[in-house]
């Protein structure tokens, strides 16, 4: 589990949780939430203590950690469960679900569900991350929602459904600042296609856009290509094209395309460039003041006379 979430530090609570004397301040921290193999005890026993033993009504930040006990389970309960207590945390305003690490479970495993009803569920959220992505019935799924609180929406995956790519896409987000998607691999239910992307791209979607994300994607030339022409990218103050397989052909995309000199940061840490291309991109945006990040470097692997390239997370 993270060690901070919405600018405080994640206190995980433990189980049973003793007296609320020796907790922190409900609003003084995010509260973590976890159980995990052979914990003895269950989510929604975890739960329950919490409501009863933290001032609930104070808290304003969740992370959702490992929420089963034995074999893995899907997140739906933990969903309904949260939908469910909404009233009772009035003030909540980010949430973190399924942030699991792989010595838990690789994030290709977890199994996930419908979060449209914590959206549904508490219209002051302003920030909503999730990680995994899945396949089948337990895919991650996402309905187009019109919420008007929302600032930050951030899916971390090795592989994003398409499904909940074209869900963000046709949603109403009036406040939306910060957009990252981590679209993963097809292998691991990574579907989406660029043209999935295009009414964000479009740049009419989300007005109050400053940062957007399209990240760990074997598609990463298309989607720099596609960037390199997208009107939202004049609103934008920061671009992450990070983690995926970014080559020679997708950065002079984007330095044949439209001007990025009014970026403050341009993230393409985790990519195939040559030496050559890298040292082109620092140089010309930096001389206008932007941020590069070209670290990470890969190299292609050879098998039987063709290259692999590889996104930073899959499995």
């Amino acid at each position: 589990m993270r060690d901070t979430f919405a600018g405080l530090p994640v206190h995980t609570l433990p189980y049973p949780p003793g007296p609320a004397s020796g907790l922190p301040a409900a609003d003084s921290v995010a509260w973590g939430l976890e159980c995990g193999y052979g914990s003895g005890f269950t989510f929604p026993e975890l739960w329950h203590a919490f409501l009863e033993t933290v001032e609930a009504e104070r808290v304003t930040a969740l992370v959702i950690g490992a929420w089963w006990e034995g074999d893995y389970t899907s997140l739906r309960p933990v969903v309904e469960l949260i939908a469910a207590d909404a009233a009772r945390l009035p003030r909540l305003r980010a949430l973190f679900l399924a942030d699991v690490e792989g010595e838990s479970c690789e994030i290709s495993w977890l199994l996930m569900a419908d979060i449209t009803p914590v959206l549904e569920a508490f219209p002051l959220l302003e920030e909503l991350g999730v990680r995994g992505g899945n396949t089948g019935e337990d895919a991650l799924i996402l309905a187009p929602v019109r919420h008007t609180a929302l600032r930050v929406l951030r899916f971390e995956s090795g592989g994003l459904p398409g499904g909940v790519v074209r869900s963000v896409a046709a949603s109403d987000l009036p406040a939306l600042e910060h957009l990252e998607l981590w679209l993963g691999v097809e292998e691991y239910g990574g579907d989406a296609a660029v043209a999935d992307l295009a009414p964000v791209l479009a740049g009419g979607r989300f007005p109050a856009l400053r940062h957007l994300g399209l990240q760990n994607s074997e598609l990463q030339n298309e989607i720099a290509a596609a960037v390199a022409a997208a009107p939202v990218v004049a609103q934008l103050t920061s671009l992450d094209l990070s983690m995926g397989t970014l080559t020679d052909e997708g950065a002079a995309a984007l330095l044949g395309g439209q001007p990025l000199t009014h970026l403050a940061r341009l993230d393409l840490s985790h990519h195939y460039l040559s030496d050559a291309v890298m040292e082109r991109v620092s140089s010309e945006l930096g001389a206008s003041g932007v941020e590069v990040d070209v670290s990470e470097q890969e190299s292609a692997e050879e098998y039987e006379d063709e290259e692999w390239r590889y996104v930073a997370v899959s499995e």
